[in-house]
């Protein structure tokens, strides 16, 4: 069974592994809980033995073992050769094959567990590596793989597992970032049904949903199949949408999945083909690749293990063909490398913290339960667990670049090359990192600047891709499957210009129909499609159920005036638009009656107040600014207060006789002039407004009048506006009535509520607009629309192999009356690349105006209708449209009033008389200090001053002047006389 081993051996180990694998998943379950025997403990080695083992545990005959084994052995005598690392303390590998088999692997595991290895570095293979994971954790012996790249290897499953490597975590994210950079929204995974490829195939399904896109189809290869299983598995993948292929398989195997593709015609242009890091590892072992296998793969995209240009990486490649001339170099012989040089690193730190090597036996593998079975042979690394610590913070930099673990065990700055297969070898177009997403600059310049992931930020060389295409592939192609869409289309009875039964080919026409047909033709493609009539002809047929049907997947698509409404798009999916829609309530309505008191409609109730409000505050205004001024402000007191009232409302026609002489009363006039002028000009033009222009009024008023009353609402059959009514504004079942066509809603909107008729309609905007230039404007939509909603073309989310057309024509979705303005776009995008070419040609159709000219081919209405009636309270000019003029009119009032009263009151001071105590203190007192006292001011004294005449106060102040003048110089002439006669 496994060279070199006797037949009694071989015996003994298959024990071995048959009662491990029994012991270790009874001790999942259980706690471990055990001390170990030190007198069972092996003979105590010294600190520094003169020898240590390691395991190598690989699949020989393989690309990658062929690899690794001389890296294995290079790493081992450079090792042995630096005396600096384990200052000599021989290293030594003990090499065991795990020939690609579980049970083999597992064999060879507990084979080199009896050697006394202090740590096993291997398997290649993922699903060899979770099994002998069990081992390692129960003999706590570090496994280090080279190459199992399972994202589920997990460090708190396997604690005593480590990846030297790099996760398929990582490669999984570089493949959907590169799926998104290039616009595909749908992929086909072809792997290999083992642990690593479903693995990694569920990783990168997640990674895709997260960027709006998903695996379409998983096909999986049986482990060894032949090529007749795998052209049976492309054959069907090949009648699907998508052409993104993602194949994630074994190099030793996987360049069947392409020669069989060639065989098939798969391999040209349309086509896309992404291989992870298996099809390098493969070219890489047969270099030269013959020109027979690049034939194979020209224009293929494949991702390639980055590490670092280095001296230390360019000396081994350089010494490669020196260690196995007949092998290729590829990049899991460095990881081979560096995991010897790790270990040798990590034991020396282990040695210098005066750490011991040795063994001990566990006590659970000695429980036999009367089993002959001995399993003495095992032993469990007592340093182990601090082996493990010192490997995990371990950081120096080896052939691949630096060599330091996370958090999650993962080497740090994960990065991969993207290669682009064509001409006679692979041609590098870029790089990915976690760092920075895709570059075309190297990773390990990236890695010293901020992390930047930004679309923006993103860029690759440009790709040849299959069929020597420079452009980048579609991505999907319409299925190959000979089965037409099929599309279903509402029979109407009314409003038929929009879509309806016709006796030509192909069956239906309309508006809508021609609106599909015309972006139809703009797709690069062929589509075939056949038209299925929905409903028995009779009445409108339920949208509603038209949507189940595509559900179900009777039909593939909708087409037709079907309205976007919340409960429909959680089934199916809607794009661009062609028509906006919403519900609008249609109401009979009357010309208005000719009102006498019309004259006051063109402002409110609070603009009539403030304006005449500030018509007799302006007139107060003027009057105490003018009336120490001007005559004619003067008189009696029933003379002045009626020249307020009439100079305040004469300046409206701007007929005051009154003069303003003062300059601050002039400077309030000319204010309160430019006011009135425009009030004055407003209120003309919407009076003419309301005089001129006819008049309707309806007593429903909106939704709103129509929701809190009790009369019959009419609704269109078939429609989801009945829904809405009962389900969203609550109205009774009891007042919906059904109308089938437009003869029945004129005669319910004529006869009214009280004869069997309908107090108003409720219907989209669309049909309304036909109904009111067909009934040539006898009625009028009331309110506002209270919903914004579209028409749309239907398609399922879930279609097999993407057999449906996403042709859907919408922009607003109705969500609980909230208008939604892109939400529509993302979700066709996400399942559906055909919407994508369809949107296109739409809004190609928009801007060539042919959308329009479709408009006009079916919807020539022949009479235009104003569609609302006008609101003559919505009309009124209101405060909130003057009151700046009325602040700057008060303002500058105010200011007035105030430079006013401070003048009146420095006057009143002048002319008040001096006290006569300081009169005689003035007179013995020096002449320098004469001064005056001011009295406490009088009101009654003060409003005397007020009411006084100007001029009659400047006389009194140079009366008062003239008089203080001779008083000083009497003063002053009694003064000399004394002095010259004393």
């Amino acid at each position: 069974m496994v060279r070199g081993v006797s037949m009694a051996k071989a015996i003994r180990v298959v024990l071995l592994c048959v009662s491990v694998l029994w012991v270790v998943p009874k001790e999942c379950a259980c706690t471990r809980n055990y001390s170990r025997d030190s007198s069972s403990s092996l003979p105590t080695l010294s600190q520094r033995p003169s020898s240590v083992n390691v395991g190598a545990l690989f699949t020989y005959d393989s690309f990658i073992g062929k690899a690794a084994k001389p890296a294995f052995k290079a790493a081992m005598d450079d090792v042995n050769a630096d005396q600096t690392v384990l200052k000599g303390v021989k290293l030594n590998i003990v090499f065991q094959d795990s020939n690609c088999s579980g049970f083999i692997g597992t064999m060879g595991a507990l084979q080199l567990m009896e050697t006394k290895v202090v740590a096993a570095i291997g398997p290649q293979s993922s699903g060899i590596a979770h099994m002998i994971a069990y081992v390692a954790n129960e003999l706590h012996v570090p496994l280090l793989s080279f190459g199992a790249t399972d994202p589920t290897l997990s460090s708190l499953q396997y604690p005593y597992f480590l990846r030297t490597t790099q996760n398929d975590y990582f490669q999984m994210h570089a493949i959907a970032d590169f799926v998104s950079y290039s616009g595909w929204r749908q992929v086909i995974a072809i792997f290999v049904d083992d642990e690593c490829g479903r693995n990694g195939v569920s990783v990168l399904g997640d990674v895709l949903a997260k960027k709006r896109s998903r695996i379409s189809y998983k096909a999986a290869i049986t482990p060894g199949a032949d090529a007749t299983f795998i052209k049976d598995l492309l054959v069907s993948v090949n009648l699907m949408a998508s052409r993104v292929f993602v194949v994630h398989v074994n190099p030793d195997s996987g360049l069947h999945v392409f020669r069989v593709a060639k065989s098939l015609g798969m391999m040209g242009s349309g086509y896309v083909w992404i291989a992870t890091d298996w099809l390098p590892t493969a070219m890489d072992s047969m270099d030269p690749v013959d020109s027979n296998t690049m034939d194979l793969l020209q224009g293929v995209v494949a991702f390639r293990h980055y590490t670092n240009d280095s001296t230390a990486k360019t000396q081994f490649m350089a010494r490669w063909k020196n260690l196995t001339p007949n092998v290729g170099f590829n990049s899991y012989a460095m990881y081979a490398y560096d995991s010897v040089w790790l270990v040798a690193r990590a034991l020396d730190v282990f040695f210098r913290e005066n750490n011991k090597i040795t063994f001990s036996k566990d006590p659970n593998l000695h429980k036999t339960n009367g089993s002959t079975v001995q399993l003495s042979a095992l032993s469990v690394f007592n340093g182990g667990e601090k082996f493990m610590k010192i490997i995990l913070g371990m950081n120096h930099t080896g052939v691949t670049g630096p060599i330091q673990f996370d958090s999650d065990r993962n080497r740090v700055n994960p990065a991969y090359e993207i290669l682009n297969l064509e001409g006679t070898g692979p041609r590098r177009v870029g790089y990915w990192s976690n760092h920075s997403g895709l570059s075309v600059v190297p990773p390990e310049i990236l890695n010293s600047n901020p992390p930047n992931t930004s679309t923006a930020n993103q860029h690759l060389y440009g790709i040849i891709w299959p069929g020597e295409v420079t452009k980048s592939p579609r991505g999907w192609v319409f299925p190959n499957n000979g089965k037409p869409l099929r599309i279903g289309v509402p029979n109407r009875v009314s409003y038929t210009d929009y879509v309806s039964k016709d006796k030509n080919p192909p069956g239906v026409r309309g508006y809508c129909i021609d609106v599909f047909e015309a972006a139809i033709e703009l797709l690069p493609y062929p589509v075939p499609r056949t038209y299925i009539l929905y409903g028995d002809g009779k009445r409108n047929p339920s949208y509603d159920n038209l949507v189940n049907e595509v559900v179900a997947d009777n039909f593939d698509v909708a087409v037709g005036d079907i309205t976007i409404v919340t409960n429909r798009t959680r089934y199916v999916d809607f794009t661009q638009p062609f028509i906006e829609s919403g519900l609008v309530v249609v109401a009979p309505v009357k010309e208005a009656k000719s009102s006498p008191w019309s004259f006051l409609k063109p402002f409110t109730i609070e603009m009539w107040a403030v304006t005449g409000a500030f018509f007799l505050f302006v007139g107060a205004m003027v009057w105490i600014l003018e009336h120490r001024f001007n005559q004619e402000f003067r008189g009696p007191p029933r003379r002045q207060l009626i020249t307020i009232f009439w100079f305040s409302f004469s300046t409206m026609f701007f007929s005051h006789r009154e003069n303003t002489v003062s300059s601050l009363g002039r400077l309030v006039l000319i204010i309160w002039l430019f006011v009135v002028l425009i009030i004055n000009s407003s209120y003309t033009a919407s009076l003419t407004s309301i005089l001129t222009v006819r008049q309707l009024t309806s007593r429903i008023e909106g939704i709103d009048t129509l929701v809190a009353s009790n009369e019959l609402i009419g609704v269109q059959d078939g429609t989801f506006a009945r829904n809405y009514l009962v389900n969203e504004l609550n109205i009774a079942p009891s007042r919906i009535k059904f109308l089938k066509d437009e003869e029945q809603y004129l005669s319910a909107l004529q006869l009214g509520p009280k004869d069997g008729g309908v107090a108003a309609i409720v219907d989209e905007l669309p049909y309304i607009e036909v109904l009111l230039t067909n009934s040539n404007c006898k009625f009028r939509t009331v309110g506002q629309e209270f919903t914004r909603t579209g028409w749309g073309f239907v398609c399922n989310y879930t279609l097999k192999q993407l057999t449906c057309l996403y042709i859907i024509f919408a922009v607003y979705l109705q969500l609980s009356d909230t208008r939604i303005l892109n939400p529509i776009l993302q979700a066709f995008q996400r399942d559906s690349p055909l919407a994508v070419d369809m949107s296109t040609a739409i809004l190609q159709l928009s801007e060539e105006g042919e959308l329009e000219k479709i408009h006009r081919k079916w919807l020539n209405y022949k009479h235009e209708c104003s569609m609302q009636i006008s609101n003559s309270e919505d009309s009124q000019l209101s405060l909130k449209s003057f009151w700046g003029l009325f602040l700057i009119c008060g303002i500058t009032c105010f200011m007035a009033l105030t430079v006013f009263f401070w003048r009146v009151f420095w006057q009143y001071q002048r002319l008040q008389p001096e006290n006569a105590d300081e009169e005689r203190a003035g007179e013995v007192s020096e002449p320098s200090r004469s001064g005056r006292g001011l009295r406490a001011p009088s009101f009654k004294e003060l409003i005397k001053v007020v009411d006084k005449k100007e001029a009659e106060i400047k006389e009194m102040l140079k009366q008062k002047s003239n008089k203080k003048l001779k008083a000083t110089e009497s003063a002053a002439g009694s003064s000399h006389s004394q002095r010259e006669n004393p």
